[in-house]
This record gives structure tokens, sequence and C-alpha cells, in this order.
């Protein structure tokens, strides 16, 4: 990798192993994991289990993640090498390239001109506003982990959600770069990582909360909040539906009704237009809409009133006290929130859905 800078090439390298196996099922789809070991034919992703790359460290110290040895060829290398014999590159500057797009890190500087508009390998588009795309989307999601003991749990803990321990639409990642905007600098911080998915659970996007090093609140910086990916028509989603729903726009909004009605199944579609242009589920029959008060979320329930008529769906609005159903939880508590939730519901769902006791 002497056409990198060393320091470049070992850090893209570190942090290429820290996700092994994220890179392996990316670069070598043709493989399968095998206890610490992905298994595969050779570099150029031949189906086989000729090639093995070490996924983590051992709990001695001895062995490297991401580094790799063809059994039959004798060849060995690390994941910078894995991609640049999988993609058939030539420039280890296009590795560099490829390496940064897929840890969703920030090019060094703007491609030349003549490059813009290029195709890497597979298809995408290799300038760096790839980076919003619905493939970045799910790279950031696999380098993330589960939130327990991580500032996402400290911050949803913060806003009185406690119901944590079966929201696999949650992730956390420690380091997750923001930029205020493409003249500004690259910064790094703890984030929430929420999976946007489609109605079969594929992930086509993420959303992030960008949080203060203690997890006690928001990040200082202008946007703290951002999603990524293809958005429309899908959902952060708690549960699994049956024949009712509930949707809002925010995470922490939709949770709050999962402090009291732990088995309802909900859908956070993020912003007011997102919501109105929710996907229905096929064996969706109720369906409960968070209703935020402003004109924005006014036009969404407008805009679901008529769709769900249209698709025989029965829609019905849940309103909270406050400005939002997280506010009723925090400032009121659970029980005056299933005061306030009782009469909205319908009876068949008060005596399915709303638990009769407080924690």
């Amino acid at each position: 990798m002497t056409d990198m800078p060393p320091w470049d090439a070992a850090d893209l390298a570190r942090r290429l192993a820290e996700n092994a196996e994220a890179v392996c099922r990316h670069y070598l789809s043709a493989g399968r994991r095998h206890g610490n070991y992905w298994l595969v034919g050779d570099v150029h992703n031949t189906p086989g289990r000729s090639l093995y790359v070490r996924l983590h460290g051992g709990p001695d110290g001895r062995g490297r993640a991401g580094k790799w040895t063809d059994g039959a060829t004798g060849q060995h290398g690390d994941l910078l090498d894995i991609i640049r014999e999988s993609l058939g590159l030539l420039d280890f500057g296009d590795v560099a390239d490829e390496a940064r797009r897929f840890l969703c890190l920030p090019q060094p500087q703007p491609r030349p001109a003549s490059d813009r508009g290029r195709s890497d390998a597979f298809g995408h588009d290799a300038s760096p506003q790839a980076s919003g795309t619905a493939d970045a989307a799910r790279r950031l999601w696999a380098m993330s982990r589960p939130i327990a003991g991580t500032q996402a749990e400290t911050w949803l803990r913060h806003r009185d959600l406690t119901r944590l321990t079966d929201l696999s639409s949650l992730r956390f990642h420690p380091d997750c770069y923001y930029r205020a905007d493409t003249d500004s600098p690259t910064e790094t911080w703890p984030a929430m990582i929420a999976a946007v998915t489609d109605l079969q659970g594929r992930v086509t996007g993420v959303h992030r909360t960008w949080l203060a090093r203690d997890g006690r609140g928001k990040a200082p910086v202008e946007i703290p909040r951002r999603a990524m990916g293809d958005l429309l028509g899908h959902a952060v989603r708690f549960g699994t539906v049956s024949d009712v729903l509930a949707a809002g726009e925010g995470i922490e909004t939709v949770l709050s009704l999962h402090e009291i009605m732990p088995d309802l199944a909900l859908a956070a579609c993020l912003s007011s237009a997102h919501l109105a242009a929710m996907a229905f589920p096929p064996a969706l029959r109720r369906l409960y809409v968070l209703r935020d008060d402003d004109p924005a979320g006014d036009h969404a329930v407008t805009t679901l009133l008529a769709r769900t008529q249209e698709a025989g769906i029965e829609c019905l609005l849940l309103s909270p006290r406050l400005a939002d159903f997280n506010d009723d939880l925090r400032y009121l508590g659970c029980g005056a929130m299933r005061a306030i939730l009782h009469p909205q519901l319908a009876p068949q769902d008060v005596a399915q859905f709303l638990h009769p006791f407080t924690h």
C-alpha cells in the first residue's frame, strides 16, 4: 500500500478490521461465517473454503481481525487487499476511496470533475454524494451495535423510556461522522442509529440522532437528527403488525406508547410528509395516528384519513395533552398517559393493549 500515506492506509485497515464481518458480507458475499472466520473460495469472491478471514482478534492477543490467508495459493493480506482484489482496482487511491465509502467516511478532497458521475464496480455513483444512498445506510447499520450499555440507552432513559430490551430497530455507533454542510469540518459524535425498513423488513435507510458524550442530551451540533437512504413509504418499526398499528413521526414519541402498550406495533415515520405517505401492511385493519399539533401534522392526518378510507382501514387519532406523547410521559407519568389514551382507543384495543399497571 505504498501509494497511500502510511497513516491513512493503517487507519483505514484498522477501521475495516473493526467491522470485518460487514466487509466480508459486502465484498465476499459468496462466502459464509464459520466460527471466528469468514470462508470463501478466493479474493475474487468465488464460492469455496480456501480463503479464510479472521473476524475477531484472539482472546490472548494473537491474530488480528481482518487478516486473511488463501490456503491454496499462500496469498495473504488485510481487508484493503480484499477490496482491491475483489473489485479489480489498480490505483490505491481508488482502493482508499472505496474503503471510505464503505465506512461512510468523508472523502479527503473532491474528486476531479472528469471523475464525477463515474460508477464503481457495483454500479453505484462513486461521487461523495453516494453516502446518502440506501447501500450506505445499510453499511452504517451493519457497523453499529446494540444499544445496551451505550449512550443511546442513556439517551432513551433520559427521555423516561425504560422498555428497551426488544428494540431491535435501534443500534448505537460510538463515532458517527457529522458534517453540517459540505464546507464544514467533519466531527465525530456518538449516535443512536435507527433502521428504516420496508414492509418486508429490508433496511432501506437509517436515522441518526447524534448524542452528547454522556448521552444525556443531543450533541451540540446544528442539525442533531438526520435520515439517509430510501425513506418514502418506510418507517422505523417496533413490534410485529397484525391488524392494528400506531404510527407517528418521532422515535421517542412512538416509543412513549410502548411504555404502556408494549404489545402494540408501532411505526416512526420520521416526518409528517413520510407519515402521510406510509405504506400500509396488508393485514392492517385499524391505524392509530399520533397527532402532532402543527399545520404539517394536520396535513398528514388529512391525507391519511383519505388514504385509509379508500383502503378500507379504520383510522383513529391519538392526541397528547401536552406537545407530544413523550412530554406526556415525562411530565405527567404513565398513569396519566393511560388515562389520556383510554377514551381514544377502540374498546377491544383497550382490553388487548392498554396494560392496567404502570412502572
